[in-house]
């Protein structure tokens, strides 16, 4: 896809439902990005009660519990438009419990096996070992400049990854997926996933500009102060845990 009309459409996802960590913080972070090309951007905010537009660029779903999960993943399996923007090539970026529902398969509460909407080659079960809470630290295995990629993880679930779907990161402090898998995260064409909240796009500006070149063609920024600010506090991070 290409910028049209010199403005990015950037939808987010139910926010009333999956806004418990922060995530909707990705959205302004991508429309400030945007901003810095000169370009207008268009944040769409589509509540639980609303209908899902075809026509944008970038949709994003966030984290929540699981109550609130399942009634996402209930709305957007009767989302026509949602299946529709996919398959034109719209860019989606989804964390924890947005992650979870876009696989195959996830557990509830309940210990209940829920079908997901199958975008993501993903399975969902109970993680082996403790609940997974602290910082996610890991080394970037996509194309940008940023060597380590930052948030914050809360999951009781852990994430088994097979077929299309390749991890984001290979974790270097935290959990991740899973305690077995030592990695985070899922890209799938341009379905792009993590369990890092923070908002991650705020700790991780070359991503947020990654995100926007597959999804618009906006080239990344270059000598954006933040960024390499971020990337020097990344490095000293890394050098303080070996």
């Amino acid at each position: 896809m290409t910028v049209s009309d010199s403005s990015v459409r950037i939808v987010l996802l139910y926010p009333d439902l999956l806004g418990t960590y922060g995530d909707s913080g990705n959205a302004t972070i991508l429309a400030k990005r945007v901003a810095l090309h000169d370009i207008s951007a268009e944040v769409v905010l589509v509540h639980s009660d609303e209908t899902v537009t075809a026509e944008g660029d970038i949709y994003l779903l966030g984290g929540g519990e699981d109550g609130p999960q399942n009634y996402a993943r209930d709305l957007l399996s009767k989302e026509p438009n949602f299946a529709r923007a996919i398959d034109k090539g719209a860019l989606v970026f989804a964390v924890c419990a947005g992650f979870q529902i876009l696989g195959d398969s996830y557990v509830d509460a309940r210990g209940e096996i829920q079908s997901g909407l199958g975008v993501v080659d993903a399975k969902t079960r109970r993680i082996k070992g403790d609940r997974a809470v602290g910082e996610l630290l890991g080394e970037s295995l996509l194309p940008i400049s940023q060597r380590l990629l930052s948030g914050f993880e809360n999951h009781g679930s852990g994430t088994t990854l097979f077929g299309r779907s390749q991890p984001i990161s290979r974790t270097l402090r935290g959990v991740g997926n899973d305690y077995d898998a030592h990695v985070d995260g899922a890209l799938q064409g341009n379905v792009l996933c993590t369990y890092m909240h923070g908002p991650a796009l705020a700790r991780n500006y070359a991503l947020a500009d990654y995100l926007l070149e597959k999804a618009v063609g906006l080239k990344p920024l270059e000598g954006d102060w933040l960024t390499e600010l971020q990337m020097k506090l990344l490095s000293e991070r890394i050098e303080s845990l070996s």
